[in-house]
């Protein structure tokens, strides 16, 4: 199907696996790898951008990444700052809108400034709304969520009746966004790894063996020709 007859999904979230696996196979450190995944994010920014699609979400760094050896953790906050500058020059090149989902409270106050900074200079550009979630869960998300509705009814200003799924959407990371069309995950491994559990609900998926460093806007159109031959209705999967 040639790309000007696709229907665009609106919202394409991905999840960027593979970049160690992949560094390792060419006998280069992991962190080779995601200094190599970062420029493919800048990449299919721009592609995805000029083949109609509005929103893009990518999974950068989940809570469950502290977990990983104490040197590429370090690594990867070293790479996040680089990358918030790169990132802003980016954003102004191409209008993008960035936005950050997750808990800022667990990254260091020099990075919170940076993705302050980012968001408030991109905040009305007209282009990709693109959005990077950091230090993110999809459980501690809804935690978080909770949390604040619980304090609200505690202050008398939220009633059981009150308790809505719009209402909880609403204290989101990604409230005012719409949901994801598709899901994108690399690297052959074929689960959510706890990213976006909320939104995902009525979302297609579309796995695929292409390490993340490897995958470029042809392997961007494979996905979004696969989500045209999903059997869809009014942004959900038709039933029966």
């Amino acid at each position: 199907m040639a790309e000007e007859n696709l229907t665009m999904p609106r919202h394409v979230a991905i999840i960027l696996d593979g970049n160690g696996r992949w560094a390792r196979g060419k006998g280069m450190p992991r962190n080779y790898g995601h200094v190599q995944g970062a420029k493919t994010v800048e990449v299919i920014c721009e592609e995805a951008w000029r083949m109609g699609i509005q929103y893009l979400t990518v999974y950068a760094f989940s809570t469950e990444n502290w977990n990983r050896p104490r040197d590429e953790v370090d690594a990867l906050m070293k790479l996040l700052r680089n990358y918030m500058k790169t990132c802003l020059t980016t954003a102004r090149k191409n209008h993008m809108c960035v936005r950050v989902l997750g808990d800022k409270t667990g990254l260091d106050e020099d990075i919170r400034s940076r993705i302050a900074q980012l968001e408030e200079s991109t905040r009305d550009n007209d282009g990709l709304h693109f959005q990077i979630a950091l230090n993110y869960g999809g459980r501690d998300e809804i935690v978080r969520a909770v949390r604040n509705m619980v304090a609200q009814a505690q202050k008398g200003e939220l009633a059981p009746q009150d308790v809505t799924e719009a209402a909880l959407s609403g204290l989101l990371d990604t409230r005012g966004l719409p949901e994801p069309d598709l899901l994108i995950r690399t690297c052959g491994e074929q689960r959510i790894s706890n990213f976006l559990l909320w939104q995902l609900a009525y979302t297609e998926f579309y796995f695929t063996d292409v390490a993340w460093p490897d995958f470029t806007k042809e392997e961007l159109v494979k996905a979004v020709e696969a989500y045209n031959h999903r059997d869809r209705k009014y942004g959900r999967v038709k039933e029966g």
